[in-house]
């Protein structure tokens, strides 16, 4: 099973738009005010987007305030249908096929989302028989994004996803309760109650988060500089324009490039190896760790 091999779940995991057909800048919704270059109905192609399927700006992305573009991460969805799902054949060689390949697109996405984190889970989990039904999910997830058209426009979807949480959460208890042993001697000063979701513009860097359950909260512009984020749940976080300059989040779980994508840092910036360091974070060279 390749994605309980890290090394090779990094490759499988990670967008290759050379392979794709533009699927994410034609399936998905637009919003100019979420860093997009202009609202955009799903469906409909980006104003940017190449007839090769290149972006005729990827370039200076970054520079023209497009951060919605740069942030996001189909978790190697999009090869996925362009080159398994569809065999080589784009939507614009099957214009009658269109709407059904981008339904099938963001079926996918969701796919492989569950395919990162079931990774993850797999790799933390140290109870042999969750480990066992993380093993047996993973190869179920893996076998429904080889299904045809047909079968994965039928898939019920939020059925499975019920079943992936439910492994996800036990393997995150595991881990944030772990790390929350620690704060016994080491957070006699510091405030660990934190349990609300919402935390927007919020100054975090006094807040014990080690082992924190942050499954959907917003961060938005959260200041969490040089904050202790080890064991930390972030499935889900909204991290966009939070300052994790100096922050460790080597041990944080469920984390999503994407979600890094979104935030800033600095070279004191601590991240899972399986995780890229975004280019427009630092010029100095960044560090990255192991989980």
């Amino acid at each position: 099973m390749i994605y309980k091999d890290k090394d090779k779940s990094n490759t499988e995991l990670k967008a290759d738009c050379k392979q794709c057909f533009g699927l994410c800048c034609v399936a998905l919704y637009f919003s100019a005010s979420e860093g997009f270059p202009a609202n955009k109905d799903a469906g409909k192609p980006c104003i940017n987007l190449e007839s090769d399927f290149t972006c005729s700006i990827h370039k200076n992305l970054r520079n023209k305030g497009l951060k919605g573009c740069t942030a996001y991460d189909c978790l190697g969805a999009g090869q996925k249908v362009a080159q398994v799902t569809y065999g080589g054949h784009n939507w614009r060689q099957s214009p009658e096929s269109s709407k059904q390949m981008f339904e099938v697109f963001l079926i996918m996405k969701q796919l492989h989302e569950m395919l990162w984190y079931l990774t993850e889970a797999f790799i933390l989990q140290t109870d042999n028989s969750i480990k066992n039904e993380i093993n047996s999910l993973l190869d179920k997830t893996e076998g429904l994004t080889l299904l045809d058209v047909n079968s994965l426009l039928t898939l019920d979807i939020e059925n499975h996803r019920s079943k992936v949480n439910v492994l996800l959460k036990n393997t995150s208890e595991l881990v944030r309760t772990k790390a929350q042993s620690k704060k016994k001697t080491h957070s006699k000063n510091k405030n660990s109650s934190y349990h609300k979701l919402d935390y927007f513009g919020a100054d975090l860097r006094k807040v014990d988060l080690r082992g924190a359950d942050l499954r959907g909260a917003c961060l938005i512009a959260a200041n969490l500089r040089g904050v202790d984020l080890s064991g930390a749940d972030l499935i889900a976080a909204d991290l966009r324009d939070a300052d994790l300059s100096g922050a460790n989040l080597t041990n944080s779980i469920f984390l999503t490039q994407s979600q890094i994508n979104t935030a800033k840092g600095d070279s004191n910036t601590k991240l899972p190896t399986i995780l890229l360091i975004p280019h427009y974070w630092s010029k100095t060279n960044i560090i990255s760790y192991s989980l």
